[in-house]
């Protein structure tokens, strides 16, 4: 099973009297590694003393909003001295807060700019307090965003921006979500997304609907105790009833939020470990085979150049897996409700690996499905479907636009061969596939009500739509 990061927890707090039970309780829980960030100098340091008393926990330094007030021109200086700790990931906790606004407004946002700036000048992604402060907070954000706030990459092959940081607690609308999202900031999830007894809460709206490479888990122990912890003192112990929440909100299971959110802590914080490359990975209760990174087309929301990455899952493989490898991966392919022919490129590339593998899992009961762009005739030079007859039960085929032009930009497929190709491809799979989806992916000006309809009534086919965030 795969382990835990609590994100954000105030083990500086004076709640916690024995931080060694609170550890212990938490490893025993599956959360390896704790975050602990500051709310000004005091904690900030008491942060960094944990973090240099227990291998598992890391600090963070800043100034809370509340207590902006009290953040002067020596007490930033010090924070900035305190980042260059070594195990210190972040600045943070700061933000803003209206709410009870305990430091004025102008001085929240005089100070949290303030510590923006301390951030980029140390390289460290923030953590960042929003209450009722949406608009100045993404007005700040992209105004520090436009001025220049770059990151270093983590991988020497990523090619999508390290992100920034996270909305620690986020509790806002799904309009602020996808802002913050594609200013490079990611979600993080407390226990107020299992709070509400009837009815679905705004909160938990956002978390059914983006997707979950976007979230990070949290306790903000010892405050926000998720159900059904509601009332006690919260701990990092109880982030598995956050993950469980949030996987049946995503209808994943909790081993893939444990394992995406962990990765993105990783990601963000440098805490954990990169997963290793795999040449078959589970979602939920499918078995998916990584078979090749080679694919005829570069689509611009395809990221298999860069870190490769799927649920969690590290798909950067430095050779292609042999028939015998991905059949003993399988083993009993009862297992899995389907086996799925994929990977981070162009199955059809390797079309004789594709009948070998679908043939193994036919002749032994399983399910098969073949996540294709649909340009297999074109790679292959031939009509490849009668081959995929008895050896694939579906085909999931990617459609992305119904405009030719807008396709090729989305695909990076210069010539008009490629649109056509799946288009036919698309016609004839029902022939020979008893189930035929075509899918879109999310992208800005996309009318996906146009991309169902061409899809249902041109093809027959089953309509799916992939959100970009």
């Amino acid at each position: 099973m795969t382990y835990l990061v609590d994100t954000h927890a105030h083990l500086n707090h004076d709640k916690f009297a024995d931080v060694e039970a609170v550890l212990k309780r938490s490893s025993d829980a599956g959360v390896e590694f704790i975050i602990v960030p500051g709310w000004d100098l005091a904690s900030s340091e008491r942060a960094i003393g944990l973090a240099e008393r227990f291998e598992r926990v890391y600090a963070a330094v800043g100034f809370h909003p509340h207590d902006a007030s009290a953040a002067d021109e020596a007490s930033l200086t010090r924070i900035a001295d305190m980042s260059s700790h070594p195990k210190v990931v972040a600045i943070g906790e700061i933000g803003l807060d209206y709410h009870y606004n305990l430091s004025p407004p102008e001085v929240q946002k005089r100070v949290f700019e303030m510590q923006i700036e301390i951030a980029k000048s140390v390289r460290l992604p923030v953590s960042i307090h929003n209450r009722e402060s949406d608009a100045d907070l993404i007005a700040i954000l992209r105004r520090q965003v436009e001025a220049g706030w770059i990151l270093p990459r983590r991988f020497d092959y990523q090619i999508n921006l390290q992100p920034r940081g996270v909305l620690h607690s986020f509790n806002s609308t799904y309009e602020i979500a996808c802002k913050a999202i594609k200013l490079g900031f990611y979600l993080g999830l407390s226990g107020m997304v299992t709070f509400g007894k009837s009815g679905e809460s705004e909160l938990q709206r956002v978390v059914r609907t983006v997707e979950p490479e976007h979230f990070l888990a949290e306790t903000d122990s010892p405050y926000l105790a998720p159900a059904p912890h509601r009332g006690k003192t919260n701990e990092p112990s109880f982030v598995p009833n956050i993950i469980e929440k949030v996987a049946a909100l995503q209808q994943l299971s909790a081993e893939d939020i444990r394992r995406i959110t962990s990765y993105n802590a990783y990601k963000l914080f440098g805490v954990g470990e990169k997963p290793r490359p795999k040449i078959a990975y589970q979602i939920r209760n499918s078995l998916y085979l990584n078979l090749t990174l080679r694919c005829d087309a570069d689509c611009i929301f395809c990221d298999r150049k860069g870190e490769a990455m799927v649920k969690g899952h590290n798909l950067h493989i430095d050779r292609e897996p042999a028939a015998e490898e991905l059949t003993a991966e399988i083993g009993d392919p009862t297992r899995f409700k389907e086996i799925v022919f994929c990977g981070y490129g162009e199955p059809t590339i390797r079309l004789d690996i594709v009948k070998e593998v679908a043939q193994y899992v036919k002749s032994n009961g399983g399910t098969t499905r073949l996540d294709t762009d649909g340009h297999g005739n074109v790679i292959n030079h031939r009509d490849i479907l009668p081959e995929l007859e008895g050896l694939i039960d579906s085909v999931s085929i990617s459609l992305n636009s119904t405009d030719p032009d807008e396709y090729r930009k989305l695909m990076g497929t210069p010539n008009g061969k490629q649109w056509e190709s799946m288009l036919e491809f698309a016609r004839e799979a029902k022939n020979f596939v008893p189930r035929v989806f075509m899918s879109v992916v999310g992208v800005d000006g996309l009318d996906a009500d146009l991309a169902k309809e061409f899809v249902e009534q041109k093809f027959g086919a089953e309509f799916r739509f992939r959100p970009l965030f």
